[in-house]
């Protein structure tokens, strides 16, 4: 007993010790609902990403998450991206969003009349600085508010090592 109880101590404080190291991001994600599922210019979800040392050598692909009902009435979602890089002033991107083809076939997957995309809108993109990256969407259609737009998220995940880097451990 008394050897199982050291053996549990020592498990106990490499896991206490591994919890004080900074994580790395392999990836970042997070959804955030739309109230009323009616998506008003004055809604703008923001997702903060906090760059350790060691994230910087690698490149990232950034997507936008969108999940709709089947009565969303158009084909595509039109997007501002602001982008706060540490220590700078946000820039904003007008981006695209297609949600259905020509035919007006849904792209993403669903489930009874619910429908979620996972959208690319930067593929090997540099987060080079450490510190807190800001993205803020504010939806940028005709149509104030948006109906039937339920939830809507930002992915980032690691593409790989920047060319001429190595890992920081």
């Amino acid at each position: 007993m008394n050897r199982l109880c050291r053996m549990m101590a020592a498990a106990g404080m490499l896991l206490a010790a591994a919890s004080c190291q900074p994580l790395k991001m392999e990836t970042y994600e997070k959804n955030l609902d739309i109230p009323g599922h009616e998506w008003a210019y004055a809604t703008k979800p923001v997702f903060e990403v906090t760059v350790q040392p060691q994230d910087t050598a690698y490149l990232y692909n950034i997507y936008v998450n969108v999940r709709h009902k089947d009565s969303y009435p158009y084909s595509n979602i039109w997007l501002l991206v602001h982008t706060q890089f540490p220590g700078d002033k946000p820039v904003a991107q007008r981006v695209e969003l297609p949600l259905a083809d020509v035919s007006g076939k849904w792209l993403g997957s669903g489930l009874d009349d619910i429908y979620e995309h996972r959208i690319p809108i930067q593929q090997n993109a540099m987060l080079n600085r450490v510190g807190t990256y800001k993205f803020t969407f504010e939806q940028n259609m005709r149509q104030n508010p948006l109906p039937d737009i339920m939830n809507v998220g930002l992915r980032i995940e690691k593409a790989g090592l920047r060319k001429n880097e190595k890992a920081i451990p």
